[in-house]
């Protein structure tokens, strides 16, 4: 069966920028998403993880979704990610946001319920016969708790429309096993940053990456060096931004993630509640890896950006 997407490389899960009343500032947002497309990105992704898909209520989601369609402008991909307690919900938003402009749908199991395997595997069915998009499963257990298993993914391997599987597990294993029983039915794309390099060795097509809201450049040309098989290249650049990365497999990410934006000028640190302003040890060690980063930036090879 041939794939009906071609999603790849580096598509940043942009942060949702909130006014000092923890509104949703919709010009600033348009501004940071305009920004990484600008710096040479392939692709977005909004309202995931990091853009506080569960702090948002929905015509929240479907605005944040329709200003990144805009700022696009055509130029990459938009995937939006749905994230909802029941798959009849999860469907419909899935629908709304299709209506909006999206090319895709990154779908979460549904949240709260510690499903069961088989469980799980229906909650993408259902949203898979009842919402016309294409589908990126989103495995992060660490996060939701529930672990999408390269089982369950090979079992949706008959919904025409589930296209792509992002896995943010950090056990690159799961994609040889899905290869070794799928082939290429589905895109891979690695879910977590500090992983990423050993991802595209064993054969991720993409990245869904938080750091690359701060470093947009870098992380393309992490991983076009490393799809490229110049991993001689691509290990400097990657030694030096890894303790960055690190910061996307922190509980806080989102705050981390913020966090640096707001000191690389590139968006606000500000989060909505429940998430809080990281504690001052936590915020003192950030800024200190951040300005080791900034004074150490390193020079590009050319890659095509």
């Amino acid at each position: 069966m041939s794939r009906p997407v071609s999603w790849s490389g580096v598509f940043p899960a942009v942060t949702t920028q909130f006014n000092e009343d923890f509104s949703v500032n919709l010009e600033k947002t348009h501004q940071v998403i305009s920004n990484v497309v600008r710096d040479g990105v392939s692709g977005l992704v909004v309202c995931g993880s990091v853009g506080e898909n569960t702090s948002l209520t929905t015509e929240e989601k479907i605005a944040v979704t329709e200003v990144a369609v805009d700022a696009a402008a055509g130029r990459v991909p938009v995937i939006c990610g749905v994230a909802e307690f029941t798959s009849v919900q999860a469907a419909k938003v899935a629908n709304a946001v299709k209506k909006a402009g999206v090319d895709g749908v990154m779908l979460m199991p549904a949240l709260v319920y510690g499903s069961k395997p088989f469980e799980t595997a229906e909650h993408y069915r259902y949203v898979a016969k009842n919402a016309d998009v294409p589908l990126m499963v989103y495995n992060n257990p660490p996060i939701y708790k529930n672990d999408v298993t390269p089982d369950i993914l090979i079992s949706l391997a008959d919904c025409d429309n589930v296209v792509c599987f992002k896995d943010s597990s950090g056990d690159t294993r799961r994609f040889i096993d899905v290869r070794n029983e799928v082939g290429d039915r589905f895109v891979l794309f690695a879910g977590l940053d500090d992983v990423v390099l050993e991802s595209i060795a064993v054969g991720a097509e993409g990245w869904v990456s938080g750091m690359s809201n701060v470093f947009p450049k870098e992380g393309e040309t992490i991983f076009r060096l490393a799809k490229a098989g110049r991993f001689a290249e691509a290990m400097p650049i990657y030694e030096w931004l890894m303790p960055i990365l690190h910061l996307d497999a922190r509980a806080d990410l989102v705050q981390c993630i913020k966090l640096c934006e707001a000191i690389a000028g590139r968006g606000s640190a500000l989060t909505r509640p429940p998430r809080l302003a990281l504690p001052d040890a936590d915020r003192q060690f950030v800024e200190r890896i951040m300005a080791k980063a900034m004074a150490n930036r390193p020079a590009l090879p050319d890659v095509g950006l």
